[in-house]
C-alpha cells in the first residue's frame, strides 16, 4: 500500500495531522484554499489560523480542558508545543498570539520535506493514497460540504460561531480599567503566575442596565433563510459561544452570571466588587491588542463601535477588528462516524476538527492527532484503535459517535467532566473528584501508549 496521505484543510486539525504523519516517515499532500483564497472570517494567509478567541482553554489540573492538554502531551502533540511557545498571559488559560502561532505552524509545515502544500479547493478524496483526512473545519467550502452530504446520505448540520471585537491597548483608559485576575490570592499562591493577565472594565448598575438596553435594541446583521433552523427558524447557535446580544435577551442578570460576572474582582478605585465587569485578554505577545472576553457578536459594525464606547474605560477605544459571525459546519457524527474518526460509509476517509462535532481549538488539534495515528496504522495494515473511554479524548470520541444519538438530535460538545465514565465510588468533594478523574485518565492513556508502539516513533520536536 502507498505510504502517501491526503489531508484536506490546513487548519488546526489538518496541520497537526500532517506534522504527526510526516514525523513518522509518511508523505503528505496538504490541500488548502489559502493563501490565494480566504473566507470572510480569515485574516491572514497562514495555516492553523485561529479565527475567534485566541484561547485554547484552561491548563488547570482540575479542568477538563487541562486534562485534554495533558493527554495530548503524552501523545507528543506538535501544535500544543507551538502554542506554549507563542503563549500570552491569560491566567490559567492557554492563550496565544494568534498571528505568531499561525506563522510558526506554517513555518514548521514548510520546513518538513515530506509535506507538500497544495493551494486550491479539493472537493473529493484524491485517488492513490493510503487514506484521506478531511479537516476543513467550520468554514468548509459549499462544494466540499455538498460532497460530504452526498457521501453520507444526509445534509450536514451547522451552527453559528461568533468572534469578539479586538481593541488597541493604547486607547484603553487605565485610570478606569484595572489589571487583575479573579481571586488574586489564588494567583499569588501559584508561583507560575507572575502577574495578572486580564484588564477589567468595571460597571455600576446603571451602566450595566444601559448597556443591556442598548444590546436589546441595537442593529444586527440579519441571517439568511438558509442560515436558520428549518423547523423553528431560529439561529443555530452553540450554547457555549452565544452572541452577547443573545445573552442580554435571555434575562436581566444573564450576562452578570456569564461573561460579565464580577466575582473575585475588586475595583481599586472603590475597594469594592463592581456590579459587573467586562474583561479584556491580551491577544498578541506585544500586548498591543486586547480582545473582549465573551463579547462575540452579530451586531453591525456601527453598533459595535457605540457598544464599546458605552463601557467605562473604553470611551475612546480604537476597534482594530470588529466582531463577526460565521457559519460552522459539522457532520451528524453519531450517524456518520466511527470512534476511530473514519466515515462509516468510507473507512479510508477520516474526519477531524470541528467537522466531527468536537467544539474547541484544543479538541480540534486532538482529533487531528488521533486521526493521524489511525491513518498510520491503516497504512501499515493494522486496525485503527479506539482510545480508552476513561481518557478525555477517548470519552469525546465515544460521546460524539454514541449509538443512542443515531438518528436523533446532535450538537457539538467541548471537553467536560460529564462525558467521562463515573468513578467506581462516589467522591463528593468536587476538586477531589476531578483529580481522581485526571489520575485515572492519565494512567489509562499511559497504558494505552504501548498500543501505538508499532508505529514509527516521531522525531524530537525542532
Amino acid at each position: 500500500m502507498t505510504k502517501r496521505f491526503a489531508i484536506i484543510g490546513a487548519g488546526l486539525a489538518g496541520s497537526e495531522a500532517a506534522l504527526q504523519l510526516a514525523k513518522r516517515g509518511f508523505e503528505v499532500d496538504l490541500y488548502d484554499i489559502k493563501p490565494e483564497t480566504r473566507t470572510a472570517a480569515h485574516h491572514n494567509p497562514d495555516c492553523a489560523e485561529i479565527v475567534c478567541s485566541n484561547s485554547l482553554g484552561s491548563q488547570g489540573d482540575t479542568t477538563a480542558s487541562g486534562l485534554l492538554k495533558a493527554e495530548l502531551s503524552l501523545l507528543d502533540c506538535q501544535l500544543m508545543a507551538i502554542a506554549r511557545d507563542t503563549a500570552v498571559p491569560a491566567g490559567q488559560a492557554l492563550a496565544v498570539d494568534r498571528d505568531a502561532f499561525a506563522r510558526r505552524v506554517t513555518q514548521r509545515l514548510d520546513a518538513e520535506p515530506r509535506i507538500r502544500r497544495i493551494c486550491g479547493e479539493q472537493t473529493q478524496a484524491p485517488p492513490d493514497v493510503a487514506a484521506t483526512l478531511i479537516a476543513t473545519g467550520p468554514l468548509t467550502t459549499p462544494s466540499l460540504a455538498q460532497t460530504l452530504a452526498e457521501l453520507i446520505g444526509q445534509p450536514q448540520l451547522f451552527f453559528f460561531d461568533a468572534a469578539s471585537p479586538i481593541l488597541a491597548e493604547e486607547s484603553i483608559d487605565r485610570s478606569i480599567v484595572f489589571t487583575q485576575d479573579r481571586y488574586d490570592h489564588e494567583r499569588e499562591a501559584d508561583q507560575k503566575q507572575a502577574s495578572p493577565s486580564y484588564l477589567n472594565c468595571p460597571l455600576d448598575r446603571a451602566q450595566y442596565e444601559a448597556l443591556r438596553e442598548f444590546l436589546l435594541n441595537a442593529e444586527h446583521i440579519e441571517l439568511k433563510d438558509f442560515e436558520r433552523d428549518a423547523a423553528s427558524g431560529a439561529p443555530c447557535y452553540f450554547e457555549s459561544c452565544l452572541p452577547i446580544e443573545t445573552l442580554a435577551a435571555r434575562g436581566v442578570d444573564t450576562m452578570r452570571f456569564g461573561p460579565l460576572k464580577p466575582v473575585g474582582l475588586q475595583d481599586p478605585r472603590t475597594g469594592r466588587r463592581p456590579y459587573a465587569v467586562i474583561q479584556l485578554r491580551r491577544d498578541n505577545l506585544a500586548g498591543t491588542l486586547y480582545n473582549m472576553v465573551g463579547f462575540q457578536t452579530n451586531l453591525k459594525w456601527g453598533a459595535q463601535k457605540t457598544m464599546v464606547r458605552m463601557i467605562p474605560g473604553l470611551e475612546a477605544a480604537e476597534v482594530m477588528r470588529y466582531g463577526v459571525m460565521h457559519r460552522n459546519t459539522y457532520l451528524h457524527a453519531p450517524d456518520a462516524l466511527l470512534p476511530t474518526l473514519q466515515l462509516k460509509v468510507r473507512p479510508d476517509i477520516l474526519i477531524a476538527g470541528q467537522l466531527t462535532g468536537c467544539e474547541g481549538y484544543s479538541e480540534a488539534i486532538a482529533t487531528g492527532l488521533l486521526a493521524a495515528l489511525n491513518m498510520a496504522r491503516l497504512a501499515q495494515g493494522d486496525a485503527p484503535r479506539v482510545l480508552p473511554p476513561e481518557t478525555m479524548l477517548g470519552a469525546l470520541m465515544r460521546y460524539i459517535t454514541r449509538a443512542e444519538a443515531v438518528g436523533g438530535k446532535f450538537q457539538p460538545v467541548n471537553s467536560n467532566w460529564g462525558i467521562l465514565p463515573p468513578m467506581p465510588e462516589r467522591i463528593r468533594d468536587k476538586r477531589a473528584r476531578q483529580q481522581a478523574f485526571r489520575a485515572r485518565a492519565l494512567a489509562a492513556m499511559n497504558a494505552d501508549a504501548s498500543a501505538w508502539a508499532d508505529l514509527p516513533a516521531p522525531a524530537p520536536c525542532v
